[in-house]
């Protein structure tokens, strides 16, 4: 897992991003929070100058920065996000290196070079990232008890529930992002044991949606 990537997005209300980026393969870990600001500990309550934010580990030989960046800038309006004016809801890309750096400038120069313009997103270094409150990690899950429920037989804390990647994946699936039949074929194809494997389809096989 050295080579495993982290990356944090902006783009309005937290929860449908970390729905719409969790559903990717490549994707391992997909966490809300707050970041962007200098208030120290925010919460929803008290956010302070930090936006809501998705902070996303991916792994660059299955999913490359240039493919999450199109995702992100075709998923949401940078101007005007949820009728919303302020930085709760700020379209904001923050990077945790020159490389990524680099490859953020490239990708706005070739949509300049496409006629798609320059988005009105903020771009800039990573500081402190905020873990959002429990009720807001995999929200639209969340909305199934029986799968939080079956789940809790794999990931026992609220914690591993947040940041495991079959959570994810079952996240965006909760929101309508792509199909079950998908997530079985992946799994299939994850580098765990065999006895791991079988008793994790079995357990998605039985949710109750």
């Amino acid at each position: 897992m050295s080579s495993i990537r982290t990356i944090t997005f902006g783009m309005g209300c937290f929860w449908s991003p970390d729905a719409l980026f969790g559903r990717q393969p490549g994707v391992v870990r997909t966490r809300v929070g707050y970041t962007g600001g200098t208030a120290l500990n925010p919460t929803y309550r008290r956010l302070g100058d930090h936006s809501e934010t998705v902070e996303l580990d991916y792994d660059p030989d299955r999913l490359t920065l240039e493919q999450l960046l199109s995702l992100f800038w075709n998923n949401h309006n940078p101007i005007n996000i949820n009728d919303y004016k302020g930085r709760q809801y700020q379209s904001l890309v923050l990077y945790r290196d020159e490389a990524q750096r680099a490859v953020v400038a490239t990708v706005l120069r070739e949509r300049e070079q496409q006629g798609k313009g320059r988005p009105a997103t903020e771009i800039a270094p990573f500081h402190t990232f905020y873990p959002a409150e429990d009720r807001h990690q995999k929200y639209y899950l969340k909305r199934f008890p029986d799968a939080v429920n079956k789940l809790g037989q794999l990931y026992p804390t609220l914690e591993e529930l947040r940041d495991a990647t079959l959570p994810a994946r079952l996240n965006g699936l909760a929101k309508g992002y792509g199909n079950l039949t998908d997530i079985l074929n992946e799994i299939a194809e994850w580098p765990i044991g065999e006895s791991e494997r079988d008793a994790m389809v079995r357990l998605v096989k039985s949710i109750r949606w």
